[in-house]
C-alpha cells in the first residue's frame, strides 16, 4: 500500500501565484455515482444524485490540487454495463491525452467498483496515477465516509509516491491494488482486499463494449441449466462461480465440454473468499475434471475481475494460450 498524504483541492479557476511559488497540481475528477454520490430520498430509496461539485464541497482544504471535473455518469454501479465501464475508461484515457494532467480519480459505486478498476488497469499504461474511490455509507449519514475516500484519493492522484503503480483504489483509508481488489464487507468502511501473489496482468486496450461474458453460479447437486441459457444467449465467454477451491458437478463439466467445442472459453473462479484455485479433485466434477474439459482456473481472480479480464481477451481475440496465461498471472 502507498501512504496516504494530507491534501484537498482548491478552487477551479486557476489560482494567482506569488513569484518562485511552485505551481498547483492538476487533477481530474471523473464521477460517475454510487454510494458517495447518494442521498436518502422522501421514498426512503438512496439514489445518486451528487455532482462533483457537490462531492469537493465536503472534501477540501487549502493547499491541494487544482481539480478538474467530468461529471460523467450518475448511476447506481450494481447497473453498470461492460459498455459503461467502457465509456468510464474513455473518459479516463481523455483526460490522460492532455499532458497538463497529473493524474486522474474515479468516483465510483462500491457494488462493481472492482469490474470498473480492473478495466481501467488493463486498458492504461501511462504512468501518471488513476485512483478510483466511493463509499461505503451515502453522503447524508451522519458518519459517511466519502469526503475522507475522495480526500486521500485526490492525494495520491496529485502526490509523488503513486507514478507508474497501475490503477489504484483507495478506501477506508488504505491505498489497493485494483488487480486482484474485492469487496469483502457490505458496510465496513474498510471492506476492501486487495490479492497478494497476484502478478501484472497484461495490457489489453481492446474496447470489451461490444463483448458479453456471463456469470454462472454452480451449487451443489446444479445441472448446466443457466450455463446452456448463456449459451443460447450468445455468450462469447462464461466464468463459473465455482465451489472451494474451483469444483462443480458432472452436469456443469458437461456443459463445459459443449461451450469449449463452440469455441466459447470457460473460466472458473470461486464463490470463496480467498485462496487459491486448484484443480485437484476428480469425482466427475472436481476441479481436475473442469480442466480437462477444457476451461481453464482464475487462480487467484474472483468472479467479477475474471468476467472483465475475459472479456478484455475476448475483446483482444487472444487465443487458448495467451488466455491460459493471463489467469496464470
Amino acid at each position: 500500500m502507498v501512504p496516504l498524504p494530507r491534501t484537498d483541492r482548491g478552487p477551479r479557476r486557476r489560482a494567482r501565484r506569488h513569484p518562485g511559488e511552485e505551481p498547483r497540481v492538476t487533477v481530474a475528477l471523473v464521477t460517475t455515482g454510487g454510494t458517495i454520490a447518494s442521498v436518502r430520498g422522501t421514498d426512503g430509496a438512496s439514489t445518486p444524485v451528487l455532482a462533483a461539485s457537490d462531492l469537493l464541497a465536503g472534501a477540501v482544504a487549502p493547499g491541494g490540487p487544482a481539480v478538474r471535473v467530468v461529471d460523467l455518469l450518475a448511476k447506481d454501479s450494481a447497473v453498470l454495463t461492460l459498455a459503461d465501464m467502457q465509456r468510464i475508461s474513455d473518459a479516463v484515457g481523455e483526460q490522460l491525452a492532455d499532458p497538463s494532467c497529473q493524474g486522474v480519480v474515479v468516483v465510483h459505486g462500491t457494488d462493481a467498483m472492482e469490474e470498473t478498476a480492473l478495466l481501467l488497469d488493463l486498458q492504461h499504461r501511462d504512468p501518471r496515477p488513476i485512483v478510483v474511490t466511493g463509499a461505503q455509507r451515502t453522503a447524508d449519514a451522519p458518519d459517511a465516509d466519502g469526503p475522507a475516500n475522495l480526500r486521500a484519493a485526490l492525494a495520491v492522484a496529485s502526490g509523488a509516491g503513486a507514478p507508474d503503480r497501475g490503477v489504484l483504489v483507495a478506501m477506508g483509508g488504505r491505498v489497493l491494488r485494483a488487480a486482484g481488489l474485492a469487496k469483502r464487507s457490505t458496510d465496513a468502511i474498510d471492506g476492501f482486499v486487495d490479492t497478494p501473489g497476484l502478478g501484472r496482468l497484461p495490457h489489453l486496450p481492446a474496447r470489451v463494449d461490444g463483448v458479453r461474458v456471463d456469470l454462472v453460479a454452480v451449487h451443489p447437486g446444479g445441472d448446466a441449466t443457466h450455463l446452456d441459457a448463456s449459451l443460447a444467449a450468445g455468450a462469447h465467454g462464461l466464468v463459473l462461480v465455482g465451489l472451494g477451491a474451483g469444483n462443480a458437478t458432472p452436469a456443469v463439466v458437461d456443459g463445459v465440454r459443449r461451450a469449449v467445442a463452440r469455441g466459447v472459453p470457460v473460466v472458473v473462479s470461486t464463490r470463496v473468499p480467498e485462496g487459491e484455485l486448484s484443480a485437484g479433485y476428480g469425482g466427475g466434477g472436481g476441479g481436475h475434471d473442469l480442466a480437462a474439459a477444457g476451461a481453464v482456473l482464475a487462480r487467484l481472480l474472483r468472479p467479477g475481475q475474471a468476467r472483465v479480464l475475459l472479456a478484455s481477451l475476448v475483446a483482444a481475440g487472444a487465443d487458448d494460450a495467451a488466455l491460459r496465461a493471463a489467469f496464470a498471472a
